[in-house]
């Protein structure tokens, strides 16, 4: 396996990461917006990673191994309706409709994605000095 697969590893889990991070924001954006229609309104999203073990024909020991954002998926938990009728977005009954989001839980999921981030990051230094550690030696 080459020493400069580790860069490729850690820079898939720096975009699948990073992926995390905006969908966070998206909801967390729109986590106070209302529709007057349950089928309308925001619903969370949260991506769904893969692990790329091997590439077909490749042997396991080759290390080709990656993060792949698998997909993007809406919650389907319901939204919460609440009795508003001076709303202007109020539907006849006079209830609006509030998105899905749970804020504490995306600040949790986005404190998880920021440090496994800072992890890749520091994965790929620490890889860097080594080889330049490494490359000292024959000096």
């Amino acid at each position: 396996m080459s020493s400069f697969k580790v860069f490729d590893i850690a820079g898939s889990g720096l975009s699948a990461q990073s992926v995390r991070l905006n969908t966070v924001a998206s909801n967390l954006a729109n986590a106070d917006s209302v529709s007057g229609d349950p089928a309308t309104v925001y619903r969370a999203r949260h991506p769904v990673f893969e692990a790329v073990r091997a590439q077909l024909g490749a042997q396991p020991q080759d290390g080709n191994a990656a993060v792949r954002v698998k997909g993007i998926v809406e919650s389907t938990a319901e939204p919460t309706a609440r009795y508003e009728p001076g709303n202007p977005l109020a539907n006849e009954e006079g209830y609006v409709y509030a998105p899905n989001v749970n804020v504490i839980e995306e600040l949790v999921d986005m404190i998880s994605a920021s440090r496994a981030y800072q992890n890749n990051v520091e994965v790929m230094n620490t890889s860097k000095e080594l080889m330049l550690a490494t490359l000292k030696l024959g000096q």
